[in-house]
């Protein structure tokens, strides 16, 4: 089924760049950004900056059309100059999650086949104990110092051609409908075709104040707060982390007009006891994406924030945006209808048949936003692209009579822990390392703070002993916060098809069965 919203065809086919380019251009002296310390930042220096960072790229890093820049870092306003500088090059950035630990660094940067890494002062010693092992990583720059780097440089650099179509800007991490994580390759003409997509949801425009906590490493933060200011000409306050009371207090101070939160920072800021004191008239709306957001928690933020509370719904692999919720055509518990020149089709999980409304089956999609396929991993490729430009999305879902879309279920074995992805496989590989195990399975179990918790069930090698939290700690050691096991249980065996694949879903159903 298509979308409610007008066609938006011809995508144009150009460098995603010209993005900022364009905006620069109409706006040199608006202000795009305002730090968290609150210094203030204009599209004109931000793309004076860029352009002097690409001259750098070419000069200093000899960085050349196809290689890869990586950004570790949290949100700032030198990330926007890091990547479109970066993208300027013709090289393609992969973008990490700063609460990694060495060896989750060590690992995207090796397998994105990283050149230079832009990294924040903060992450500069994870960084300095892995690049010995990175041989690759020719240049290493602290983004804080991007400013005063790129000023030394002519803002003129080197013209790279492109083919929008095939060549890649982006390469986020995402663990897809199975397995580890792996690179997602989106390409200037899906990142541009999205951008048009989500401004004709007439969600944002040039009037629009944003504010950004969600962090820029993850597509939603990347393309819907950082990516869609550059495009529009809106002003985004850039927040390092989430904080509920400086949150709340510059969205008074800025007049915040567009809120995109997750779910566990919504309902959190719904039970901040400052939030009735909070002068929240200038927002539009309250948008939650990338993870579920339950139907309590929505009735109580909707009547508290006091504006529309939509949903989105949108993949990595998907730019991210498919769906949303219009604001002038609110249903409850959808993420709404897919967005302009996107199409969708729940299909039969076994003979692959559409379906028709209100049955459950699995959500695919099509449309110009949609991946070119995973990094180096042609077999996950295969898998989620099924043909016809078709894209597995791995949610369970169904479709009402107007199209609005609403997700029951995932397919895909992927933990959504605060927002965060959590790849059970790779768990399950950290969990096995430790010397008692002889084997292991990780599931995600519902968590009303949370959404989702990783839960191990554990089988210990005959005559070892360990403790439950004597593995946690081992996995915790070794993972990022968001990713740790929050709860173990041990078990006799681990159930398995005949093939050796972990049977998970039979864990899940078993979990739940206790929980009722």
């Amino acid at each position: 089924m298509g979308s409610p919203w007008p066609s938006q065809a011809p995508y144009e086919k150009h460098h995603f760049s010209d993005l900022l380019k364009r905006t620069a251009e109409r706006l040199p002296d608006k202000t795009a950004f305002i730090g968290g310390d609150e210094s203030t930042y204009t599209f004109g220096k931000v793309w004076d900056a860029t352009q002097r960072t690409a001259r750098m790229l070419q000069d200093d890093a000899g960085v050349k059309k196809g290689e890869t820049t990586a950004i570790l870092a949290p949100n700032c306003p030198e990330y926007a100059v890091a990547l479109h500088g970066s993208l300027l090059t013709g090289a393609k950035v992969t973008t990490l999650n700063p609460l990694y630990v060495e060896r989750e660094v060590q690992h995207q940067l090796e397998d994105a086949d990283a050149v230079v890494v832009f990294v924040s002062k903060l992450f500069a010693p994870v960084m300095a104990a892995v690049k010995g092992d990175l041989p690759n990583v020719r240049k290493v720059y602290e983004i804080e110092d991007i400013w005063e780097l790129a000023s030394g440089h002519e803002p003129n650099p080197d013209p790279v051609e492109i083919d929008p179509e095939k060549d890649i800007a982006v390469l986020p991490y995402s663990s897809g409908t199975t397995g580890l994580p792996k690179g997602v390759m989106l390409t200037h003409y899906n990142l541009t075709s999205n951008m048009k997509q989500l401004m004709a949801t007439g969600l944002t425009d040039e009037n629009s104040v944003l504010l950004a906590f969600l962090p820029f490493f993850h597509i939603y933060g990347l393309m819907v707060l950082l990516n869609v200011t550059l495009t529009t000409g809106a002003t985004c306050l850039v927040m390092p982390r989430f904080d509920p009371d400086q949150t709340l207090a510059f969205i008074e101070k800025y007049k915040v007009t567009d809120f995109f939160v997750v779910p566990p920072a919504l309902l959190a800021l719904a039970h901040h006891p400052k939030l009735g004191e909070t002068d929240l008239s200038s927002l539009h709306f309250v948008l939650s994406g990338a993870a579920p957001l339950p139907p309590e928690v929505a009735a109580m933020a909707a009547e508290r924030f006091g504006c529309p509370m939509i949903q989105g719904y949108g993949m990595t692999e998907t730019s991210p945006l498919t769906n949303t919720v219009p604001i002038d055509a609110p249903k409850a518990n959808t993420v709404g209808p897919a967005v302009p020149d996107t199409e969708e089709k729940v299909v039969n999980m076994d003979s692959g048949e559409e379906l028709s409304t209100g049955e459950i089956g699995e959500l695919l999609i099509r449309g110009p936003q949609v991946m070119l396929g995973y990094w180096k991993n042609p077999e996950s490729t295969a898998e989620t692209l099924i043909g016809d430009g078709w894209l597995r999305s791995g949610d369970l879902g169904y479709m009402d009579e107007d199209g609005y879309v609403f997700i029951v279920d995932r397919v895909k074995e992927m933990i959504k822990y605060k927002g965060y992805q959590v790849a059970p496989a790779e768990l399950e590989g950290v969990v096995m390392e430790h010397p008692a195990v002889l084997d292991a399975a990780v599931i995600p179990k519902r968590n009303f703070e949370a959404g989702e918790v990783p839960k191990a069930f554990v089988v210990l090698k005959p005559g070892q002993e360990a403790s439950a939290d004597d593995i946690m700690a081992f996995v915790a050691k070794r993972v990022a916060p968001y990713k740790k096991l929050r709860e173990l249980e041990f078990a006799e065996s681990i159930p398995k098809s005949l093939s050796g694949k972990i049977l998970r879903r039979e864990l899940i159903e078993q979990e739940r069965a206790k929980a009722e």
